[in-house]
């Protein structure tokens, strides 16, 4: 069993996102649930999180854009735009949503833990510098990022996004960096419409973003070959001394909003390989962040198993029915050619 910390507050559910947004706080109560009634909870350290500080935030975020969040919860609440509210606690969420990631960095440089999933809301992907959007107030892995930098010397960061929306957020921040090397999984055509093959970084940062734009039906064998063939060959000449998850679920295959087909034991088996590549390069330092996925029941059997797979536990939950595991589709492949194609100026590929 590895040392693995939950990172929970009760704050995350006074995030008030108003009747029917899908973003709301019984994501979280669920899994908490599952987490118990599996037995898994016994297994891993549940620590509660201190918030984090606007200079911190600072790291990622301008003062105009912090002070706009933290204003708006003064008066009573609002909307960052039409997906957005925040509400009178969000931006004590907010900051606890931040604080857990930035705890989870320090506990794990101090040795107290090995890695940490950050049970939290609001998410953060979305989040560009300047502006909060889709669902998302403060980039939270960014911040985590920038904090890692900063305080312990780390100078190469590699983050998976495995939301079903593309993480325009956390490209944006690091997109002329190469400081963090960003991959994401997304489905295309959909929310917020960017992460294209040919959108790789740019000056510094060229050659460190990397994209799959996946057609909707896009399931588990396809992830993986471009885990295998594109993100795992990159990621080892990389070397990275911390990896990171933007850990959404709505590409589970019972998702309100997306529709690939992934079930929450391929959480598991990407999780699985990322360990690998920390324990490598990494001292086994990996930090997980939750982002979206909409369905209760399946965003906490996903998170259940990815916490217990960064645990080493034999613990799983499973649904009640899973969909069938196709072979890559030719559209599929197509999009992993593609990135492979748009990266080879900068990283050398097996034959």
């Amino acid at each position: 069993m590895r040392k693995t910390a939950v990172y929970y507050h009760p704050i995350f559910l006074e995030h008030d996102t108003g009747y029917g947004h899908p973003e709301r706080a019984e994501r979280l109560e669920v899994t908490l649930s599952v987490l118990e009634e599996s037995g898994l909870k016994s297994q891993v350290r549940i620590l509660e999180p201190t918030p984090t500080n606007e200079e911190i935030i600072g790291l990622v975020h301008p003062s105009e854009h912090i002070r706009r969040v933290r204003e708006m919860a003064e008066k009573g609440g609002g909307y960052l735009d039409m997906d957005t509210p925040v509400s009178t606690k969000s931006y004590l969420a907010a900051l606890y949503s931040a604080g857990a990631a930035i705890d989870a960095v320090e506990s794990i440089f101090k040795g107290e833990i090995e890695n940490a999933f950050c049970l939290v809301r609001p998410p953060g992907h979305h989040a560009t510098a300047n502006r909060g959007m889709g669902f998302c107030l403060f980039n939270n892995l960014a911040v985590a990022s920038r904090y890692a930098c900063k305080n312990h010397g780390v100078e190469r960061i590699f983050i998976l996004d495995w939301d079903a929306h593309h993480g325009n957020g956390i490209q944006d921040i690091f997109y002329e960096d190469n400081s963090v090397l960003y991959a994401s999984f997304h489905q295309y055509p959909h929310y917020p419409g960017t992460g294209f093959t040919d959108e790789i970084g740019r000056g510094s940062g060229k050659g460190y973003t990397i994209n799959f734009p996946f057609p909707p039906r896009t399931g588990e064998s396809a992830y993986l070959k471009a885990l295998e063939d594109v993100i795992i060959p990159v990621v080892r000449a990389y070397r990275p001394q911390m990896v990171m998850i933007a850990a959404g679920y709505d590409g589970h295959f019972g998702d309100l909003l997306c529709s690939m087909q992934l079930s929450s034991e391929s959480y598991s088996k990407m999780t699985a390989l990322l360990l690998e590549l920390a324990e490598e390069f990494a001292g086994g330092r990996l930090l997980a962040s939750l982002e979206g996925g909409y369905n209760l029941n399946a965003v906490a059997l996903s998170i259940c198993n990815t916490i217990a797979t960064m645990a080493g536990s034999d613990i799983r939950v499973r649904e009640d029915s899973l969909p069938a595991i196709e072979p890559v589709s030719v559209k599929a492949s197509n999009v992993i050619q593609d990135t492979r194609r748009a990266l080879e100026p900068y990283w050398d590929f097996p034959a």
